[in-house]
């Protein structure tokens, strides 16, 4: 079994912020793979299905970002999900826009959804970073991840979504090294 989590905010303002590039790639995960309708579960919107023909589960916390560790940790124990089988998918400013790096374990870089997910689960867990950018201006990063998308980075955001899902197999078989080049060569 696996578990993708895609982290965000869950109130309608935060809809189509950097921070919730996470929900997007769950939103398109779903959408590809007819998962099961969302459910509110486990303090999240919970989906199912099988990908390869492998049982996965995809889920967007409902705790906020910050809290992201409290969703994750009440499903993998109800459903038995292996740490090394989940895969968490989020913004990472110090990534340029559209790009991906995936990584097993490690530091959460600041990052507070993921060092709430290491607080409650452990840090062996795989994650799929994915680039927002850094503010070119004087901005807060607390005011640039809270901000909307812009057209550009939508349609960049749309082709994004694509590569992940299309090569989504390479991610199940835990070959991180080939799904971040190939996403990132499209």
């Amino acid at each position: 079994m696996f578990l993708f989590v895609g982290l965000g905010n869950p109130t309608p303002n935060s809809e189509n912020n950097r921070h919730n590039i996470g929900f997007k790639i769950i939103d398109a995960i779903n959408s590809k793979f007819k998962l099961s309708k969302q459910k509110p579960k486990f303090k999240g919107l919970l989906t199912t299905g099988n990908i390869n023909e492998k049982k996965v589960y995809a889920i967007k916390p409902l705790t906020f970002m910050n809290n992201s560790g409290i969703c994750i940790r009440e499903l993998i124990e109800y459903f038995k999900i292996q740490a090394e089988n989940i895969i968490v998918f989020h913004d990472d400013l110090d990534i340029d826009f559209g790009k991906i790096k995936t990584k097993f374990g490690g530091s959460s870089a600041g990052h507070n959804g993921i060092e709430s997910i290491d607080k409650f689960i452990g840090k062996d867990y795989s994650r799929v970073r994915i680039g927002i950018g850094k503010p070119n201006d004087k901005i807060a990063v607390s005011d640039y991840v809270l901000k909307d998308f812009d057209d550009d980075e939508k349609q960049q955001l749309e082709t994004l979504k694509n590569n992940i899902t299309e090569n989504l197999a390479i991610l199940i078989d835990k070959k991180l090294d080939l799904f971040s080049s190939t996403v990132n060569n499209k």
